[in-house]
């Protein structure tokens, strides 16, 4: 079998797309970051989360922080690195919302400090216009691929 397409979203989903591991972004970045909080909210294991935890911390999008010292306990905060997943977690919620809920029931609604519901949208970073999937042309940046498979098959 032929290598698969070199892929960053192949590479963000070997690490962020193992059950329970989007949840885990999720609960931290709305503010539930102790280990009893993220079991009670997500339902995972024990063992499963402590798993994905560490998997995240060693891989740089959760740091784990100390807060209490005896117990021993601590707390997961996104990193840079973890808050630049948060549109992504925007984005699959709002897709969710308009094709797996029913009647148009929404769990959670985001909220803008402007005052206005977020709508999660991805725009050109130099013309500021909404992109729509006709306005991309993809340009594979790794030797002996086409942007629909390898050159040489």
């Amino acid at each position: 079998m032929k290598d698969a397409r070199p892929c960053s979203i192949a590479d963000t989903l070997a690490l962020v797309g193992e059950k329970y591991s989007l949840l885990v972004l999720r609960e931290v970045s709305l503010g539930a970051t102790r280990f009893d909080q993220l079991v009670r909210n997500i339902g995972a294991p024990r063992d499963v989360l402590t798993a994905r935890l560490k998997r995240l911390v060693d891989a740089g999008v959760l740091e784990k922080v100390e807060y209490s010292d005896r117990p021993k306990r601590y707390e997961y905060r996104p990193t840079r690195a973890g808050l630049e997943l948060e549109p992504v977690l925007h984005t699959l919620m709002a897709w969710g919302d308009r094709h797996l809920q029913e009647g148009g029931f929404r769990p959670m609604v985001l909220e803008h400090t402007c005052g206005h519901e977020l709508v999660p949208q991805v725009v050109c970073r130099e013309c500021g216009e909404v992109v729509e999937h006709g306005d991309l042309t993809a340009h594979p940046q790794t030797p002996g691929w086409t942007a629909t498979g390898p050159a040489v098959a």
